[in-house]
């Protein structure tokens, strides 16, 4: 039997692009308030004064783990995530800041009343997972699913992602210095390998400082 088969020529050449980077830290921190985005945001800034005026600068929010032994990740924003080992502090930053942010090695810092001391860090470059997810998609209070689903659609095309699927899914809410803020997660997937990394590039919406609208892979979507 005879067989021809052709890869994708495009997809194969690609070559992830090392404009904007994730910076993962290991980290010592006995716990975290669910609601920690402006207590990090602060955190991070009073450490590294320019990371408010980098545009493309943002934080992964920290999660912990969603189970295990029985557990599951409380949602209430004022309940404690208890941090392992494992958890990492994540930046998403320039290439031109990444070195200025590996100054954090070994630096203590104080966060919503916990001390996180920040280890060695590893430089880790966009995925280029055809579904990716952001947790927190900053949302307008007057807008339902729909509404909040169709601003999200342009949002995208205004930056040029070209997309299949896209779906909406828990609402939360953030207590911080400038206000309440209601978020979205936002699913986004059949992306090429250039949209995928374009979308944790560029985001979606306001408040990627605080970790909203920041872009992850999806694991349980096989990838490209």
């Amino acid at each position: 039997m005879s067989i021809y088969w052709r890869e994708d020529e495009e997809q194969e050449e690609f070559v992830v692009p090392e404009d904007v980077l994730d910076v993962a830290f290991d980290m010592r921190c006995r716990a975290l308030p669910v609601d920690h985005a402006d207590a990090l945001y602060q955190a991070i800034c009073e450490a590294l004064p320019w990371f408010d005026a980098v545009e493309a600068a943002g934080l992964h929010l920290i999660h912990g783990a969603e189970s295990g032994n029985g557990w599951e990740r409380p949602e209430d924003s004022d309940e404690l995530l208890y941090l392992s080992r494992r958890t990492k502090l994540t930046l998403r930053l320039p290439r031109e800041q990444v070195e200025e942010a590996e100054a954090l090695t070994g630096q203590t810092l104080r966060v919503a009343g916990y001390d996180m001391t920040l280890g060695k860090p590893t430089r880790r470059p966009l995925s280029t997972h055809s579904a990716l997810y952001s947790r927190h998609v900053v949302s307008d209070p007057a807008e339902d699913e729909e509404a909040f689903l169709q601003r999200s659609v342009e949002e995208l095309k205004a930056i040029g992602v070209r997309f299949k699927k896209i779906l909406c899914g828990k609402m939360h809410v953030f207590r911080t210095t400038d206000g309440e803020v209601i978020t979205r997660s936002l699913f986004v997937a059949d992306l090429s390998r250039e949209d995928a990394v374009r979308l944790q590039e560029q985001g979606v919406g306001p408040g990627r400082k605080r970790g909203f609208g920041v872009f992850i892979p999806h694991k349980t979507v096989t990838k490209k």
